[in-house]
C-alpha cells in the first residue's frame, strides 16, 4: 500500500510484524453499555476514539481487511456503546462512542462522556488510545477535551489523522505541524502522528506496525 511521507519511518521488520498481526482473524466480542459487561482484561488493549464520523469504524475495517467488522454510519452518534474486537488472540481493539455531535440530547452526551472517563481510568489492560482527527478540520475543542481527559487518566494516546486523501499535500503538512506543536502541551501524548486514509489505503502499514509493538508477543 502507498505510504504518506508525513508518517514516521518504521523498520521493515516492524512493518512485517504489523502485517502478520492484522492477517489474523479479528472477531467482534461484544458491545457494552456498563463497565461490568466488559470482557476480561487478558489481552493488551488499544482503543479508538474520535469525533462522530471521523472514521473510526472505517479505519478499523481497513486495518483488518474486513468491510463490515465495525459498522459505519452517516448518522452522528450511532455508536453508543464500547465495541470490543479480539485480534488473533494477541490484541483487543475497542471502538468508543463518538463524541462532539450536536444532534444527541445533552444528557446522553454527558452519560457517554462519563462512561468513557470511567473506562479510561478503570481498564488496566489499556495500552494506548488512538485519537482520530479529521485531516480536513484539525483539532477542535472537543478533541482537546478528550486529550485532557486522557492526560488526567494517565492514558498514553496517539493522534491518527484520517481522511488525508481529501486534503492537498501542503495544507495536510501544515495541519500535521500544528497538531504536533500542540501535542507538546500534553503529558500523555505520543510524539508520533500517524497520517491515514482508509479509502486509499495509505498510512495503514504504519498504524499496524505501531500497534504490533503493543500486542502480546507471537
Amino acid at each position: 500500500m502507498p505510504e504518506s511521507p508525513l508518517n514516521p519511518a518504521f523498520k521493515p521488520d516492524a512493518i512485517e510484524a504489523g502485517r502478520r498481526l492484522f492477517t489474523q482473524q479479528c472477531e467482534f466480542q461484544r458491545g457494552v453499555l456498563e463497565l461490568d459487561q466488559m470482557p476480561d482484561a487478558n489481552l493488551p488493549e488499544v482503543t479508538f476514539a474520535g469525533r462522530s464520523n471521523v472514521g473510526k469504524s472505517s479505519l478499523i475495517n481497513a486495518l483488518t481487511g474486513r468491510k463490515t467488522l465495525a459498522r459505519t454510519s452517516v448518522t452522528p452518534g450511532r455508536t453508543q456503546e464500547i465495541n470490543f474486537f479480539a485480534l488473533g488472540g494477541r490484541l483487543m481493539l475497542t471502538d468508543l462512542p463518538g463524541y462532539g455531535f450536536a444532534q444527541a440530547p445533552k444528557d446522553k452526551v454527558e452519560a457517554w462522556t462519563n462512561f468513557i472517563r470511567r473506562y479510561l481510568k478503570g481498564r488496566p489492560s489499556l495500552r494506548r488510545a488512538l485519537v482520530l482527527i479529521d485531516s480536513r478540520h484539525g483539532l477542535k475543542d472537543v478533541d482537546r477535551k478528550i486529550m485532557e481527559l486522557m492526560d488526567d487518566s494517565a492514558v498514553n494516546y496517539q493522534i491518527v489523522m484520517t481522511k488525508a486523501d481529501k486534503v492537498k499535500p501542503e495544507p495536510l503538512a501544515l495541519s500535521r505541524a500544528a497538531i504536533a506543536q500542540e501535542l507538546g502541551k500534553h503529558v500523555a501524548a505520543h510524539p508520533d502522528i500517524l497520517v491515514t486514509s482508509a479509502a486509499e489505503g495509505f498510512g495503514l502499514a504504519a498504524v499496524r506496525a505501531a500497534l504490533s509493538e503493543l500486542a502480546k508477543p507471537e
